[in-house]
């Protein structure tokens, strides 16, 4: 957060088409987390009419088929970036099959706009990953910090920023998916659901990562009483992730509690779990803690990680197929136009510089977009690809 199924196609021969549900943002509650049903029942539902060729949109429905499991998914030699942009608050994909090279699949239009499934009318911080089950999770910001010059609130802030602070908001947007293209949406305000955040200042940037011990997906995220300093907590999802189930309980203990700490992102390399956040001391920078549990117990470590001189944030941590070489991009907002950079390592103490997209010397292209933000990289087949691109280029 910045200071910041096979391809879609028609039915099989002896498969029944699911009903179509023709509901228009049509809302059901779900305890106090909200889910969202726009356009079609079911993954083979045809796409709605207003999706033309260029002008696609990812499909919200009010449930999915059995996801295929991850054993079934196959070889996983391709990337998927997910991320959004100031100017639009909008989610975007682009894809990559070397890691290197990335190109938007919709010739750099949103992919879901913000104003289409957000409170606030805008999303921020997107996050994506797969589960054990082989069901992809994505989670963002319910947030738009233009909102009043957009003409989209009256007040500068969802709430008095006095009380609340910056960028104040109350909704996490969940969705699962089972085939990238057709999506369950449920909007959570952690503040409504848990009465110990009754009065939380504002919900950013939520990962998600499998929790082996509850066997459920762990939702941890960013989050403030009041206007009082951030700090990052983990909760449980529910298995349709349209919900959290267990209170939010801070996932690292920093050593000075009114240093801000945001934008965790954990991954599990080698069995241990491996935290990188943003500590906003002076200067501000990438830290890295590490734990042998998902939950608690990181062990801080006081060293910069980013090779930044400027200021960065939202790191995310991915591998590069059939290597042990591991990318630690972040979203280098210190500079202007805000650019992604990377660097990579193979034994987490040193960290190689490899640029930001597009500039001179650096591997890493954006090839059909400029200025992303806040994103997160999740390993695909080649096949998944190929699926984004055939529909975001019009193709079933």
């Amino acid at each position: 957060m910045p200071a910041t199924m096979q391809a879609r196609g028609s039915v099989r021969p002896g498969r029944v088409r699911a009903l179509v549900m023709h509901l228009s943002k049509a809302v059901m509650t779900c305890g106090l987390a909200t889910v969202v049903v726009m356009g079609a029942a079911a993954t083979d539902a045809a796409p709605p009419a207003a999706q033309k060729t260029g002008n696609r949109q990812l499909t919200i429905v009010p449930r999915l088929g059995a996801a295929r499991g991850a054993a079934a998914v196959g070889k996983r030699s391709a990337y998927l970036l997910v991320y959004f942009k100031d100017d639009t608050h909008s989610i975007y994909f682009a894809t990559s099959r070397d890691g290197l090279a990335f190109t938007d699949v919709n010739g750099g239009r949103p992919i879901l706009a913000g104003r289409s499934i957000a409170d606030q009318k805008g999303v921020r911080d997107p996050h994506i990953t797969r589960g054990p089950d082989g069901a992809f999770y994505m989670a963002m910001t319910d947030l738009h910090i233009f909102g009043k010059r957009e003409g989209l609130r009256t007040t500068e802030w969802e709430r008095p920023e006095k009380e609340y602070g910056w960028g104040n908001n109350r909704n996490l947007l969940l969705m699962k998916s089972v085939d990238l293209l057709h999506w369950t949406l449920a909007k959570v305000d952690v503040s409504r659901l848990f009465p110990a955040y009754k009065n939380a200042g504002n919900a950013w940037a939520p990962e998600m990562i499998y929790d082996p011990t509850t066997r459920r997906m762990m939702v941890y995220f960013t989050t403030r009483i009041g206007n009082g300093p951030n700090f990052m907590v983990a909760s449980q999802a529910d298995d349709a992730f349209t919900t959290l189930t267990t209170v939010p309980k801070k996932v690292l203990e920093y050593p000075r509690s009114e240093v801000n700490t945001i934008d965790a992102d954990i991954t599990l390399v080698g069995g241990k779990y491996r935290m990188f956040y943003v500590a906003h001391e002076k200067p501000g920078s990438i830290r890295q803690a590490v734990s042998g549990r998902v939950d608690r117990g990181y062990v801080y470590d006081p060293r910069k990680i980013d090779p930044e001189t400027v200021a960065a944030e939202a790191p995310n941590l991915w591998r590069r197929y059939g290597t042990n070489t591991w990318v630690l991009m972040y979203d280098v907002f210190g500079v202007t136009p805000n650019n992604m950079g990377f660097a990579e390592t193979t034994d987490f103490v040193t960290f190689r510089n490899i640029g930001r997209f597009n500039d001179p010397g650096s591997p890493m292209k954006a090839t059909n977009f400029a200025q992303p933000k806040h994103g997160a990289v999740m390993a695909v087949t080649p096949e998944e690809v190929k699926r984004l691109e055939r529909y975001f280029g019009g193709r079933r």
